[in-house]
């Protein structure tokens, strides 16, 4: 048995870096539909309602299948929740590898806002560098 140690589970399963960085932000961002689901007090047909999917996607969702989602699709039921999404990009903790890690933020956005009353909502990403 091996003694190593990772940052996160995603990278102890995942093959590559990248693979692990992208388990990790779709994670992050499912985690934060499921609070807002259950925040809102939304059953499942009405969170699928509200972001025009299946009611048993909203199920795979609930249930954490993370392989059945993108991060496309993920930013965009958050973006019709009124989250906006937030990309921070900073340099690898480890500096023997060229990976970069990123810093995954979901805030709230105000009901009132001018953008997220416009018909289709989009998902706003700023990345940051340091």
């Amino acid at each position: 048995m091996s003694n190593e140690r990772f940052d996160s589970v995603w990278d102890a399963i995942e093959d590559t870096p990248g693979q692990a960085e992208n388990m990790r932000l779709r994670s992050s961002l499912m985690m934060a539909l499921k609070n807002h689901i259950l925040r809102e007090g939304l059953s499942q047909g009405q969170a699928a309602k509200l972001f025009n999917i299946t009611q048993p996607r909203v199920s795979d969702l609930m249930r954490g299948k993370i392989e059945l989602f993108g991060l496309d699709g993920l930013v965009n039921m958050l973006a019709t929740a009124g989250s906006r999404v937030e990309m921070h990009i900073r340099p690898a903790a480890d500096n023997d590898t060229e990976a970069a890690s990123s810093l995954l933020a979901v805030s709230s956005v105000e009901e009132g806002s001018g953008a997220m009353r416009r018909g289709k909502r989009k998902a706003m990403a700023r990345a940051f560098t340091r």
